[in-house]
């Protein structure tokens, strides 16, 4: 009976504890924003799911390998209060030079929820952040994002005893990989994917593929485009 007792106090406290997480209030109008040049502003709408008054606070950071000079953009507000069940429009303006104009340049928005003060002193307090990529897309780029995606090439690589695909990509916009996977031999690899830079090259993993195959093999990946939808693409590739 004490073991019984035992178990059933554990099972009250994991719920206890389970309750006192605060969960994430806040919903986001899209998977990423495009911003074009010849806009004024890009914006994204922001909404209290809660029942309560939220604070959210939000800012702009380079993409990886960018320093923070390299983010000539406002955000406002960067710091508002959000009604239960109320909306927040957030504005992106550039700052009209800094960035090249001849690919498109990627950054990232922040949107964090500010957690409340709690009553109770051993609750729990996480503050959610969601992360969303903003392409700022100058005017007259040649092609097109979705063209683009479709016309990535690729490669076989063996080096250092071990085989991998190498991703080029040959347009001036970046290429949002959703999944890469390798059909060699009837049998399916996955494959270790990043986004493609314009004008980039990544060197991928191919994960478990014997490193002494030879023969053709098919690759399909998947493309994430302006809208957050999944486009499907394949080709056969020569070792």
């Amino acid at each position: 009976m004490k073991a019984i007792n035992l178990l059933r106090l554990a099972q009250v406290l994991a719920l206890s504890a389970v309750s006192s997480v605060c969960l994430a209030n806040i919903q986001v109008g899209g998977t990423r924003i495009v911003y074009p040049s010849t806009d004024r502003e890009a914006s994204i709408q922001v909404r209290n799911q809660n029942t309560t008054d939220i604070m959210i606070q939000s800012w702009l950071e380079p993409a990886a390998g960018q320093v923070s000079s390299d983010v000539p953009f406002a955000l406002t507000p960067s710091l508002a209060r959000l009604g239960a069940k109320k909306q927040q429009l957030l504005r992106i303006f550039y700052q009209g030079k800094g960035l090249p104009e001849n690919q498109e340049t990627v950054l990232w928005l922040n949107i964090q929820e500010i957690p409340q003060a709690s009553t109770n002193e051993n609750g729990l307090q996480i503050a959610f952040r969601q992360r969303l990529k903003v392409f700022y897309r100058p005017a007259n780029l040649p092609g097109s994002a979705e063209e683009a995606a479709k016309s990535v090439k690729w490669h076989v690589l063996h080096e250092s005893g071990r085989t991998r695909l190498l991703a080029a990509n040959t347009s001036a916009f970046h290429v949002s990989l959703n999944s890469v996977k390798v059909i060699a031999n009837m049998k399916e690899y996955e494959v270790k994917s990043e986004m493609l830079s314009p004008k980039g090259t990544n060197k991928m993993t191919i994960e478990k593929l014997p490193d002494n195959y030879q023969g053709d093999i098919k690759v399909h990946w998947e493309a994430i485009n302006d809208y957050g939808a999944i486009t499907k693409h394949s080709t056969t590739v020569q070792f």
